[in-house]
């Protein structure tokens, strides 16, 4: 079942994988907020606005070369969508891998994206503490 929600937020992950700076910029409200609540590797952040919203595509299109980029499954409720996905990609300035797995909440209203929240991790499977 493919929503007006759902739509959006797969055409802007259509326009981050191709690297398509206005097109991911047209899928966001004005007043967008997305947030990155921080990872291991990444510290926390908020885009604020379209403009912040920019910053956040440019700097990943120009800084990040992803070795893949995947987004495993998307769920809807409401206005609502959430994605969970993984990614690896070389970051200039930083050696070696950056790995992480997330998950996405998009708030979309009047066909654009009004909010992001990403929740990721970096921490490899082996840095796990297993709890029989």
């Amino acid at each position: 079942m493919s929503t007006l929600e759902l739509g959006v937020v797969n055409k802007m992950f259509q326009a981050f994988s191709a690297k398509d700076l206005e097109a991911a910029v047209a899928t966001v409200s004005e007043d967008t907020v997305w947030t990155h609540h921080g990872s291991q590797k990444l510290p926390s952040l908020h885009f604020k606005g379209r403009s912040g919203v920019r910053k956040f595509f440019a700097t990943n299109f120009n800084t990040m070369h992803a070795e893949y980029f995947r987004v495993l499954k998307t769920i809807q409720s409401g206005n609502l969508v959430v994605a969970f996905g993984e990614e690896n990609s070389l970051i200039d300035g930083r050696d070696g891998n950056f790995a992480q797995k997330w998950v996405q909440v998009y708030t979309v209203v009047n066909g654009l994206i009004t909010r992001m929240e990403e929740f990721a991790t970096s921490a490899e499977e082996p840095e796990y503490i297993v709890v029989e």
